[in-house]
């Protein structure tokens, strides 16, 4: 008995280090992706903000848009990587190849019918973010080109999951860097109109993320074919079919996509609340969420890992080591959290030195970075548990129900109360907008320890 309970203690973490190695090489390279690829937002907005308001505010208006292209393509990679990953823990390559022609095919369709509805009614589309006419004539401009990248950004994304979910991540990160740096150049140069260029505005943008888009989609086949020693992407089984793979996605991806999607909406819908509340809540909220969100890729980063790992190992079918693999990251995660908490609490007076902001928004903006440093702390549990080792185990249902449930019939709803109909101040209305990071830990918590989300899906 002695013996088996001090065996039970040494093994309730991994003592691999080639686990802990392998961890956060990847968490490192997809973080630093995340950041990048977050900077290339806030140099847009930079730009066209120090151009011209309407401008800025009518690719603002297309973003929008583009934040429901962006969580389509991460439900499909996604629900790729959940599957992919398990195929790879038993190398092999072939259900992998075809799964992830089988999620280029659904990308492609959904490309399709976005740019279609992009093109037969843009003013009807973005009045549903505004009605200011300025605003729409530059939305309008921005959304003509902008709208031809979408259906690159999804396939791009759904290559680099399937590499994602074979271990090879720095792509991703070299992938970041050059459209960073592209999509700046181009900005600068046709945004402003300098060399001799024209000034484009809005415009100008739009180029600029639009050959960022192609080098992107270039770069990552180009790696494929050429250098990829893994996946062998195309040395056929791509397109084939298989009814039976086709119906495991389809079981996995359905989930996902609701799941993201549906959350997806409610985004700028909670940034909409704030938004009608008053002048300074707005300001107050865009500073304190800029730096919440610089600090969120970290735990974005670790969730797409866990995902990954926790794939490889249930491929494995190690059952051990999936436990203590899931414990020995959900302990990272709170550790993660806490210091991603800390940062952002001591980090607050230099950060807002930065904005002109007035007395009262000022003192609002504090106030919500401290209440946005203890939702840290929650969120970095939360999220990597449910979306990357319970939804990566292959429960997928699970995170679904949680996020519909917690966003749809309790946040939502509790948001609107708050602010319109009980007359809260902004920083309690931002507590309950905030909250279901912190009370879905519970249910996670129970549904982690259950061990029931260890799914074997591979064939």
């Amino acid at each position: 008995m002695e013996k088996s309970l001090k065996r039970t203690k040494e093994n309730f973490f991994t003592k691999d280090s080639n686990f802990y190695k392998t961890l956060f090489k990847m968490l490192i390279v997809v973080a630093l992706q995340n950041l990048v690829a977050y900077s290339v937002n806030m140099a847009d907005n930079m730009m066209l903000g120090s151009y011209d308001q309407n401008a800025l505010s009518g690719a603002a208006t297309v973003n929008q848009i583009f934040f429901m292209v962006q969580q389509i393509a991460l439900a499909i990679g996604n629900a790729l990587v959940v599957l992919a990953s398990q195929y790879w823990g038993e190398q092999r390559v072939e259900p992998i190849r075809n799964l992830t022609g089988i999620a280029l095919k659904l990308g492609l369709i959904c490309s399709i019918v976005i740019i279609a509805i992009c093109t037969i009614i843009p003013v009807p589309l973005l009045k549903l973010f505004t009605n200011d006419p300025e605003i729409i004539a530059q939305g309008q401009s921005y959304l003509i080109l902008i709208q031809w990248t979408f259906v690159l950004f999804i396939i791009t994304n759904i290559l680099m999951a399937a590499l994602r979910s074979v271990g090879t991540v720095n792509i991703s990160f070299y992938i970041s860097i050059i459209s960073l740096i592209i999509n700046v150049g181009i900005n600068y140069t046709l945004i402003f109109g300098h060399f001799g260029f024209p000034e484009m505005g809005v415009r100008g943008a739009a180029i600029g993320t639009f050959i960022a888009r192609i080098i992107e989609f270039v770069i990552v086949v180009v790696y494929i074919v050429k250098f990829d020693k893994k996946l062998k992407l195309f040395a056929g089984g791509l397109f084939k079919v298989n009814k039976s793979l086709r119906h495991d996605y389809v079981q996995v991806t359905v989930p996902i996509m609701l799941s993201t999607v549906l959350w997806g909406v409610s985004v700028p819908m909670q940034t909409a609340i704030l938004g009608h509340m008053s002048a300074d809540a707005i300001a107050a909220n865009s500073v304190a969420t800029t730096f919440y969100q610089y600090l969120k890729v970290v735990v974005v980063a670790m969730s797409s890992t866990s995902a990954v790992m926790i794939g490889n190992a249930i491929g494995r079918g190690d059952m051990k080591r999936i436990k203590s693999d899931a414990r020995s990251l959900a302990v990272i995660d709170v550790v993660i959290g806490i210091v991603l908490g800390i940062a952002l609490f001591l980090l607050r007076q230099p950060l807002l030195s930065m904005y002109k902001l007035s007395d009262s928004a000022t003192t609002m903006a504090i106030n919500l970075i401290v209440i946005m440093s203890f939702i840290m702390v929650g969120m970095s549990y939360q999220m990597p548990v449910s979306f990357g080792i319970i939804q990566g185990g292959g429960d997928t249902k699970f995170t679904m129900k949680m996020n519909m449930i917690s966003t749809w019939a309790i946040v939502m709803p509790l948001s609107f109360m708050a602010a319109f109909w009980w007359k809260w101040p902004v920083e309690a209305v931002v507590i309950v907008i905030q909250s279901d990071q912190i009370f879905k830990g519970l249910p996670t918590f129970i549904r982690f320890r259950s061990y029931k989300w260890i799914k074997k899906l591979t064939k």
